[in-house]
C-alpha cells in the first residue's frame, strides 16, 4: 500500500513542472461545481460572465462559488481534464496542563482528479490519499478532541491521523434542460451528504494547522466506506441523499476496509450568490463508533459559508448529534481565513462542544458526564510563493474555558501552542 501511495503522490508532483503551460485561474476549473451553472471567463462579446453561485467542497459538497479563486495546477490530456492538488505541514504542538502533550509530527493530503465534458453532461473520477498512517496511531495532541482509537483505547485529546484513501470515487452529471443536472456519486471511499464541507476542504481554515475538536460532530464521515449518493443541482440549489456505511474507519488505516450501506443521510443547500452557501442535513449513522457498541447515531448540522472573494472566508456552524440510545450532544463552531496582503494571511476559531467522552475510564466518577468545553484559537501564516509551490509559515495559539469541575484533569487554564511549515501545490495568489 505504501508504494501504491507514493507512485500516486509522486505522479501529482509530476504535473507541476510544466506549471507556467498548466496554471489556470482556479475560479474558471478547479474545485467548481458546474452542475448547471455557466463557467467562468470571457463571453464572446468580450464581457466576464457572473462568478458561479456555487464551487465543489469535499465530497458532493457546496462552498462559496468565490470560494474558486485561487490557482490549481492542471494537465490536458486528450479530453480529459488532470487537476493535482496537495498539501505537506511540518507541524510542532506543545499543549500545557496535566493531559498536556508536545509533539513534532507531519499531516499531510494528496489529491488527483479527471474530468471530461460531455454532450450529455459531466464525469469526474476523484482521489485524495494522506500519508497520515505513518504518524503514530495516537494521532497529535489536540486538547478536547475525542473520536476513535488507538491499540484499543479510546482517543481522548488527540486527533488521529486520516487513512491512506481519503477518497476513491466517481461523479456523473446528467444535463437537465440548460440549467439543472442530476447528479450520482460513489465509490468504495467517499462523503455522503451531511455536514459541511470537511475542515481541510473549506477556505475558511485553509492555512489553520489543526482538526476543530468538533470534528466528530460536523465531518467525521468525510471518510467513509462505501458511498451512493444522487441528487438535483441547480444554479442556487442542491438537494440530495446519501446509502453509506456508518461505522468510522478503524486503526488500519493503510487499507481499504468492506464497504457497506448501512445508514443514510440527506442534505439541501442552498448558494444565493457567490459570497454565500447554505446547508442542513441530517443522516442516521448504524454503529458508528466502536468505543459505544450498540449505538447508533441521528445527526443534524446546519451552516452558513462566506466568501467575499477578496481574501476572506469564514463560516458558522451548529450540529447536534442524538446517541440512540443516548442523550444529545450539541456543537457550535465559527471559523475564518483572512489573506489581509498576497503574503500575510490571519485564522482563528472559536468551537463549543458539549463532550461526555473525556473520561472513558468506567472506574472514573467522571465517566459519561458531558462538559461543554470551548476552545479559541488566533493564528497567523506568512505565505511565501516558491514557483508551483506556495510555502506557508506560521503560528496558532489556543485557550480554553472549561467547567471548574475539570481544573484537576486539564489544570487551571490550559493553553496550547503549534507552529508549522506548510506546502501547498494548490497555490493562492
Amino acid at each position: 500500500m505504501n508504494n501504491r501511495f507514493l507512485l500516486a503522490f509522486a505522479g501529482s508532483l509530476a504535473l507541476c513542472t510544466p506549471v507556467a503551460a498548466q496554471e489556470m485561474d482556479h475560479a474558471h476549473m478547479d474545485h467548481m461545481d458546474m452542475s448547471g451553472m455557466d463557467m467562468p471567463g470571457m463571453d464572446h462579446s468580450g464581457h466576464t460572465p457572473p462568478q458561479p453561485a456555487s464551487a465543489s467542497g469535499s465530497g458532493t459538497s457546496l462552498v462559496p462559488g468565490n470560494e474558486g479563486a485561487m490557482h490549481g495546477l492542471h494537465l490536458m490530456a486528450g479530453d480529459w481534464m488532470v487537476m493535482a492538488h496537495g498539501t505537506v505541514s511540518t507541524q510542532y504542538t506543545s499543549v500545557s496542563g496535566p493531559r498536556g502533550d508536545d509533539k513534532l509530527y507531519v499531516t499531510s493530503m494528496a489529491m488527483l482528479t479527471g474530468e471530461r465534458e460531455t454532450g450529455w453532461g459531466r464525469i469526474q473520477l476523484r482521489s485524495m490519499y494522506s500519508l497520515e498512517p505513518a504518524m503514530d496511531a495516537a494521532g497529535y495532541p489536540n486538547l478536547f478532541a475525542t473520536g476513535e482509537t488507538a491499540r484499543g483505547t479510546p482517543l481522548v485529546d488527540r486527533q488521529h491521523p486520516h487513512d491512506l484513501f481519503m477518497e476513491l470515487a466517481a461523479r456523473v452529471d446528467f444535463n437537465l434542460g440548460s440549467a439543472a443536472r442530476l447528479f450520482v456519486y460513489g465509490g468504495p471511499v467517499g462523503e455522503p451528504a451531511l455536514g459541511p464541507a470537511a475542515f481541510m476542504m473549506r477556505g475558511s481554515s485553509r492555512y489553520n494547522p489543526e482538526a476543530p475538536i468538533a470534528h466528530h460532530w460536523f465531518d467525521s464521515t468525510h471518510i467513509t466506506y462505501g458511498v451512493v449518493t444522487t441528487g438535483i443541482a441547480t444554479p442556487h440549489w442542491q438537494i440530495e441523499g446519501s446509502a453509506f456505511r456508518g461505522r468510522e474507519p478503524d486503526e488500519r488505516r493503510w487499507n481499504i476496509e468492506a464497504p457497506a450501506l448501512d445508514s443514510w443521510s440527506a442534505r439541501l443547500s442552498w448558494t444565493p450568490s457567490p459570497r454565500w452557501a447554505v446547508q442542513a442535513s441530517y443522516g442516521f449513522i448504524h454503529q458508528p463508533e466502536s468505543t459505544h457498541p450498540g449505538e447508533n447515531e441521528r445527526r443534524f448540522t446546519t451552516s452558513l459559508a462566506f466568501a467575499n472573494g477578496k481574501g476572506l472566508s469564514a463560516i458558522a456552524a451548529f450540529s447536534a448529534k442524538k446517541r440512540v440510545p443516548g442523550a444529545t450532544l450539541t456543537a457550535l463552531l465559527a471559523e475564518a481565513n483572512w489573506d489581509m496582503t498576497r503574503t500575510d494571511s490571519l485564522f482563528g476559531r472559536v468551537e463549543n462542544v458539549n463532550n461526555d467522552e473525556l473520561f472513558p475510564d468506567h472506574a472514573s466518577p467522571l465517566h459519561d458526564i458531558a462538559f461543554r468545553v470551548t476552545k479559541l484559537q488566533l493564528g497567523y501564516a506568512r505565505r511565501v510563493p516558491l514557483g508551483p509551490v506556495e510555502l506557508a509559515l506560521g503560528a496558532a495559539v489556543s485557550a480554553y474555558a472549561k467547567p471548574a469541575a475539570l481544573t484537576a484533569a486539564y489544570g487551571r487554564d490550559p493553553h496550547a501552542i503549534t507552529v508549522f511549515a506548510r506546502f501547498n501545490l494548490d497555490r493562492k495568489h
